[in-house]
């Protein structure tokens, strides 16, 4: 066996040994005074259980100085407990590292304390064993305590997938793991392409992650959500609708790009049929160009009705069919529509004379004896032609064969 490194002609090992009980409870005090997490720990947990690993780090050490070897993997298990344990706590793993480095330096200005010139080669040995210890120490405790949290991630994660699944399901009694709220409000969003990010597959992780985190700081319960890079589903707990608008922008802000969103709040039982509803007002937010922003049932009824299967849509759609062979016609009616009945804006939209868009409105009203003019015709050309973008739009393919 090696001969004991000594100070001042004392054991090293020897002298820690004697004021390991002491020595703990003084860095517990030191990790409460230059820590800040620590003194929100209560008294009993100090006394108790971070004084006992203090303790067991001491005695560590003291046989790392008297053996002159690093500790074993058997030798760092409590420590790796110990992390485990902090992980689930929800200690900062910062916080707890920064004890551990406090505390190292501590017993060394401890062990130096009563050094003299001539112990300058045990002091040298001594300080290469500490840092020695320090590493082993740190890389066990990171280890254990990644670990653990990313163990505590994929619960979480399937305990929100498996609240959604049961939201979704028209089930909320099926949801476990997760408190659900009182009412959510139901986000069915498309997000627009980010012109400035070039590798698809990082910038779509990017831009999920900003996401989640822009919808999470508007609830302090955990917010549930189906989304790819496209867009998705968003539920979040207790937001009332005055809200909404604020969240949008917010999103719209993470993700760098044109965002539209379709929402209803509702309770838990009433989410389904919401996140049903919030998806075909977001189809018919698109079918019909509306501009990036939040929409709800009300903003859209006419158009959403128009694209319920009815017998009176071919009928209305028919309307317009003189016009069929006739496409700067149609299209000069719908531009005119779009503006307002503006002929000025609808000529610069078509690129055209203001005497053109005239001439096109007449030949357009002779061949259908619609005149956008009458407020009656009006209503009856809107509704056609939102019938014909309706009925024009690809039918969605059956579903295949599992």
């Amino acid at each position: 066996m090696s001969e004991p490194l000594r100070l001042s002609g004392c054991a090293v090992h020897e002298v820690l040994d004697r004021q390991v009980v002491r020595l703990a409870r003084e860095l517990v005090r030191g990790f409460v005074a230059e820590i800040p997490f620590y003194r929100e720990l209560p008294e009993e947990e100090l006394a108790g259980d971070i004084v006992q690993i203090t303790e067991l780090n001491l005695r560590l050490v003291v046989r790392l100085l008297r053996d002159r070897r690093a500790p074993t993997a058997a030798e760092l298990a409590p420590l790796r407990a110990s992390a485990v344990r902090r992980a689930q706590e929800g200690v900062p793993l910062e916080a707890m590292l920064a004890a551990y480095h406090l505390g190292a330096g501590r017993v060394w200005d401890h062990v130096l304390a009563g050094a003299a010139p001539e112990d300058l080669a045990d002091a040298l040995a001594a300080g290469r064993l500490m840092l020695g210890y320090t590493e082993a120490v740190t890389a066990a405790v990171c280890a254990a305590y990644q670990h653990e949290r990313e163990s505590l991630v994929r619960q979480e994660q399937h305990a929100r997938h498996a609240a959604i699944s049961a939201l979704l399901g028209g089930e909320p009694q099926a949801a476990t793991g997760i408190r659900l709220a009182a009412r959510y409000l139901v986000l069915a969003v498309t997000l627009g392409p980010h012109p400035g990010e070039r590798s698809a597959a990082i910038a779509a992780r990017r831009r999920l992650h900003r996401l989640r985190d822009a919808a999470q700081r508007f609830s302090a319960e955990p917010v549930l959500s189906l989304l790819d890079p496209t867009g998705g589903l968003i539920l979040v707990p207790d937001l009332a609708w005055g809200s909404a608008g604020a969240l949008v922008a917010a999103i719209g802000q993470a993700a760098g790009a044109e965002v539209r969103a379709a929402g209803e709040v509702a309770p838990p039982e009433g989410v389904a049929a919401a996140a049903r509803l919030t998806q075909e007002v977001l189809d018919v937010v698109h079918l019909f160009h509306h501009p990036p922003g939040l929409y709800r049932l009300a903003d859209v009824l006419l158009e959403y009705q128009l694209t319920r299967p009815s017998e009176a849509m071919s009928g209305l759609a028919r309307l317009l069919d003189p016009l069929t062979d006739n496409p700067d016609l149609l299209q000069t009616l719908t531009v005119y529509l779009e503006t307002g009945l503006d002929r000025r804006r609808t000529a610069e939209r078509l690129h055209v004379h203001p005497n053109t868009v005239d001439y096109r409105l007449r030949r357009a009203v002779a061949l259908t004896g619609l005149d956008p003019v009458d407020p009656t015709h009006l209503q009856s050309i809107g509704a056609a032609l939102a019938a014909r973008r309706v009925m024009s739009r690809p039918r969605p393919a059956p579903p295949s064969s599992p």
